[in-house]
């Protein structure tokens, strides 16, 4: 029970800090290993969903990465120029923009394969701890939609 009415704003009473520190130090650690892809976070979650299903429509990506679509057209512009994906208008629906990895997509996949396994050793958490937070998160994300 709280004390005054002014404790829930006290930042240790707020679950959205410790998801926004972890959120931003767990990025954080993945900058070194992005840099020699040349890529950013945000493009490399995106090139992660593009090296499992081959082609999405953008609102597809969108919908895996819960980004918008003015956060997705710049990147996915920048990973078209380098030759990561294409972008192209279906030809059932030209208002659904589809986007495909190419074939230099999919060997920057090899350069990244050992991302998640060098991430991994940075979190001090046993792998059932993992899986349980993974869990939760997404229990919140769900809830949050």
């Amino acid at each position: 029970m709280q004390k005054n009415k002014y404790d829930c704003l006290k930042l240790e009473n707020q679950l959205c800090f410790p998801l926004y520190a972890c959120s931003k130090e767990v990025i954080r650690r993945y900058k070194p290993y992005l840099d020699k892809l040349d890529l950013t976070y945000t493009q490399y979650i995106a090139m992660m969903v593009m090296w499992e299903k081959k082609e999405v429509t953008v609102k597809e990506l969108g919908e895996c990465l819960y980004l918008d679509s003015g956060t997705l057209t710049p990147l996915l512009k920048k990973l078209e120029e380098k030759n990561y994906v294409v972008r192209n208008r279906s030809k059932e629906d030209e208002r659904n923009l589809i986007v495909s990895v190419t074939e230099e997509g999919e060997r920057l996949k090899e350069q990244a394969i050992q991302i998640p396994e060098n991430l991994s050793a940075c979190v001090n958490m046993e792998p059932q701890e993992a899986q349980q937070l993974y869990q939760l998160l997404y229990k919140l994300l769900d809830g949050l939609s």
